[in-house]
């Protein structure tokens, strides 16, 4: 929750048919690019404005700039960059990188910093080895504690352990390592990869650096030893904290220690916590109310839960479809079938699109009090009022109708949905496991068969997936002489196991 820490080719140049005209530029520091534009235009338009209108998925970016300079319109790069960070902030990487290939077709110099922005774009949409690439292009010039910065953070995110330490020690030698946000990297690679120990070891060489901590990797420091159930250690951290005299905790800390106090059973002290975090939290801001939420059912305080949830209600009247999902979830945890029911119906009668992932909970919490009549009404109705997705829905029922013996129906399900022909299903590995365990106890390798060649249109199918289905062969008493060939053929390792079981069927 804490740590979610080029040049241009060709000129454009726009001949308009009238023959009185001026000339207008793309203002992107010491570059300039002049266009032909009608005296008549309108100069003080900003393309910050007009890209924001397309939203996340109308109109193509290039072709909304080049029209907004055909108009007579200055695209400055302040606007253009302020976009592309929007964009990011929103996730949308794939479009910011669109105003940066625009920007370069443009002839707009590049900063260290716009390069750093671009390489993380890279990086998201089209890997890392793309952004490796574009690094290593980059002029000496523009290879700065920003660039670097951008390609360790990607290191980082990807978990790749040693790419990171080799990419950190070369900026160690370059004397880039000058602030806390290169460990606050590691840290966060380390606490993604469980190694939380390592965090422990980074804060000891920062130190050794003379390095000042900053809240950040105080966080990470406490989450760590959160990790390693070390309380001891987390209060050391805040010790420390208070007598290195950096001013009050932040909203981070705060927020990790509810969460470490809340596992240990220390509910007092997690809920001190959390009214620090609020005193500290922005009420304009939803996702505020929702972090609470989430953590105040984590320690399983439900009036505190709903508490929450009214001051939501009364700083955002127009309760929109994540807030009430954060409230769903949080009572969910709670087991508080009656809440959620209440909830629920109060958004599905009111809601503008209606949002599956609320519909999922509903359904998971009839299930949960095996009032599967309940639940499939929830669905029926969900695919009377929305196009999907239904795959986690469908799923979250098959693996219902499996435990409880009801096969049938849960083939039905499965059916439809290969019907739907849902391109974006998400097989999970406890339904699978769920229905070859049907199928071996009923001895039924041709209904195996069936259901693991239509699990194989959506993705190649995996070495476990094949023992489920021998495990079948053996039970039902059929060979299979052919299934060696088939395995390799699909370049699935014959392990040990494996090799075990295929004994029993080769004759």
């Amino acid at each position: 929750m804490m740590y979610s820490v080029s040049r241009f080719a060709r000129r454009f140049c726009a001949t308009l048919a009238s023959s009185s005209t001026e000339t207008a530029k793309i203002h992107g520091g010491e570059a300039s690019v002049s266009v032909t534009i009608p005296k008549t235009a309108k100069k003080h338009r900003s393309v910050y404005n007009k890209l924001t209108k397309l939203g996340p998925t109308r109109g193509k970016i290039d072709e909304t700039l080049n029209q907004f300079i055909i108009e007579g319109n200055h695209a400055y790069k302040p606007d253009l960059i302020r976009y592309v960070k929007d964009l990011r902030a929103y996730r949308q990487p794939q479009r910011a990188l669109e105003v940066f290939e625009w920007m370069e077709r443009k002839e707009i110099e590049f900063s260290a910093s716009d390069h750093a922005i671009r390489l993380d774009l890279i990086a998201k949409t089209k890997g890392l080895e793309a952004a490796e690439s574009y690094f290593n292009k980059l002029d000496p010039s523009t290879k700065t504690i920003s660039t670097y910065g951008a390609l360790l953070n990607c290191y980082c995110v990807e978990r790749e352990e040693g790419k990171a330490k080799a990419h950190f020690d070369e900026m160690s030698d370059l004397n880039l390592v000058t602030s806390s946000l290169p460990f606050n990297n590691l840290m966060a690679m380390y606490l993604r990869l469980g190694q939380p120990e390592k965090v422990v070891a980074l804060v000891v060489a920062m130190k050794e650096r003379s390095i000042p901590l900053c809240g950040v990797t105080y966080s990470m420091w406490i989450q760590s030893y959160g990790s390693l159930n070390d309380l001891d250690g987390v209060e050391k951290v805040l010790e420390e904290k208070k007598a290195d005299g950096e001013g009050c905790f932040s909203w981070d800390t705060f927020a990790n220690l509810a969460a470490i106090y809340g596992k240990a059973g220390l509910y007092s002290k997690a809920e001190e916590a959390l009214k620090s975090l609020e005193e500290m939290m922005n009420p304009h801001k939803r996702d505020s109310f929702h972090f609470l939420i989430s953590l105040y059912a984590g320690i399983s305080n439900a009036s505190e839960v709903y508490r929450v949830w009214d001051l939501l209600k009364k700083r955002h009247p127009k309760v929109n479809n994540t807030s009430c999902f954060t409230m769903l979830q949080a009572l969910s945890k709670l087991n508080d079938i009656d809440g959620i029911k209440k909830i629920f119906t109060e958004w599905e009668t009111t809601c503008w699109t209606y949002d599956m992932r609320l519909a999922n909970v509903m359904i998971s919490s009839y299930l949960k009090q095996n009032k599967y009549e309940e639940a499939e009404a929830v669905f029926n109705n969900a695919m009377k009022k929305c196009k999907g997705q239904f795959s986690k829905a469908r799923q979250l029922l098959m693996i219902h109708l499996l435990k409880t013996d009801q096969a049938d129906l849960a083939l039905k399900h499965f059916e439809a949905g290969v019907t739907d022909q849902d391109k974006n299903w998400t097989w999970s590995s406890e339904l699978i496991r769920s229905f070859f365990l049907h199928f071996e106890q009923s001895k039924d390798v041709n209904g195996a068969e069936e259901f693991i060649k239509t699990l194989t249109k959506w993705n190649p199918q995996d070495s476990e997936t094949f023992t489920l289905l021998i495990k079948t062969y053996i039970a039902a008493e059929k060979a299979s002489p052919g299934m060696r060939k088939r395995l390799e053929e699909q370049g699935i390792e014959i392990n040990e196991e494996m090799e075990r079981l295929l004994s029993n069927i080769s004759s």
